[in-house]
């Protein structure tokens, strides 16, 4: 037990909690909370209308005579008034229900959900040594090395991503069955059926990415992208050779296919038939209130954000910062300094919200599928052009061959 101790790595654990800590409940959550406020602001734009402008301090209900209403910064607090709304409203459970699954499926929404950020590397690497006087006064030893923008980084990052993201489906399953209602039954066996069909467009459309890098480790990827150019903008490095450029079409066939998939993946418009208002209801979720409809809709958004930041790190250069060699802010494994691996991490989120406003401009442009026309789309177009993908893309490593 001595040795067992004496071999424990404190400081691994202090930072991995704090790289936890700082991705889920200080970036993660709030920009699930955000990227509603950002939702609800950008389609008042589209639709021409005003949208969440303010927020008031219910004072009336203390036996005030008047509210408090709060202008001048846009309506930014209205997700905490929506998340007191949530927390505040009756915890109503039908009687016809199974309890305890009905109770479990929220949870298995938005975990898996939240579990998948462990392996995104957000950023570079943070030179923390400047701290080391303060910890060494503390009787610590202090950060020899710095430290990875990554809570586990795995050399199998996208297949742990894809393997924990699938159990989504169980949590929408379970409440459409558990609801013992017709609506949230057809709405979970319809979202069961979209998952499996456009998995296998997903997992597919990454396959070309992982043999032109002949990786799984994501930080390596964003490394490698951050030095010669980005898959869908290979304008530096070795990124300009012939071989890049001829494929550079299979990689944007595979982002089209990628970004496809993930709208259907995470039920938004035009694949959101699971919860359509004009056939179920609501869909999986009709017979849910208060905070149990709160964590559905959170673990919407926290996929879309998750399914973004895969998005980016695999095609868009994840934290690298554009023309990054030609700008003098290239990475250098352990002399990056704070400044730049600071900066590292907010170009990795600014790419993420860029393409979630994207999700958002998707939404309120198209029209929703027919159920039909959307499996139809799945197994009898995506599936194929992804399967072509992955052989045109093995020629084309044949005839020019690559070292990555």
């Amino acid at each position: 037990m001595a040795t067992l101790l004496a071999s424990f790595d404190l400081t691994l654990l202090i930072t991995s909690v704090v790289k936890i800590v700082f991705l889920t409940f200080l970036v993660i959550l709030p920009m699930v909370a955000y990227s509603v406020y950002a939702e609800r602001r950008f389609s008042a734009i589209i639709q021409d209308r005003v949208g969440p402008n303010r927020t008031g301090i219910p004072l009336t209900l203390f036996g005030f005579k008047k509210d408090i209403q709060i202008f001048g910064i846009g309506g930014l607090v209205q997700p905490l008034a929506d998340g007191l709304k949530f927390l505040l409203k009756e915890d109503f459970t039908p009687r016809t229900v199974n309890t305890f699954y009905y109770w479990l499926a929220p949870c298995l929404t938005m975990v898996p959900a939240l579990m998948t950020c462990v392996v995104l590397p957000f950023g570079s690497e943070l030179d923390l040594s400047f701290l080391n006087p303060l910890i060494v006064a503390a009787g610590g030893t202090g950060f020899t090395a710095p430290i990875k923008s990554v809570i586990a980084d795995l050399n199998v990052g996208p297949l742990f991503v894809f393997a924990i993201a699938s159990l989504g489906v169980y949590g929408i399953v379970l409440a459409g069955w558990s609801s013992n209602s017709k609506y949230p039954f057809l709405g979970g066996v319809r979202s069961s059926a979209q998952m499996i069909s456009y998995e296998l467009s997903l997992g597919l459309s990454v396959i070309p990415v992982l043999m032109v890098f002949g990786e799984l480790n994501l930080s390596k990827m964003a490394i490698y992208q951050d030095a010669n150019g980005w898959l869908l903008l290979p304008l530096w490095g070795n990124g300009l050779t012939v071989g890049r450029w001829v494929l550079w079409v299979p990689m944007l066939i595979s982002f089209c296919i990628f970004t496809v998939a993930m709208f259907a993946e995470t039920n938004r418009l035009p694949f959101d038939l699971a919860e359509c208002e004009t056939e179920l209801v609501a869909g999986y979720h009709t017979e849910y209130s208060s905070m149990k409809f709160a964590l559905f809709f959170m673990g919407e958004y926290a996929a879309m954000i998750i399914g973004s930041g895969i998005a980016v790190t695999l095609f868009l250069g994840g934290w690298s910062i554009p023309f990054a060699p030609l700008l003098g802010l290239e990475y250098t494994a352990g002399a990056t300094p704070i400044w730049l691996g600071i900066l590292h991490i907010a170009t990795f989120f600014a790419k993420i919200v860029g393409f979630i406003l994207f999700f958002i401009l998707i939404r309120w442009s198209l029209p929703r599928f027919r159920f039909d026309q959307l499996m139809k789309l799945g197994w009898l177009f995506m599936f194929e052009l992804a399967l072509a993908n992955v052989v045109l893309t093995a020629v084309l490593m044949i005839w020019f061959p690559l070292k990555f």
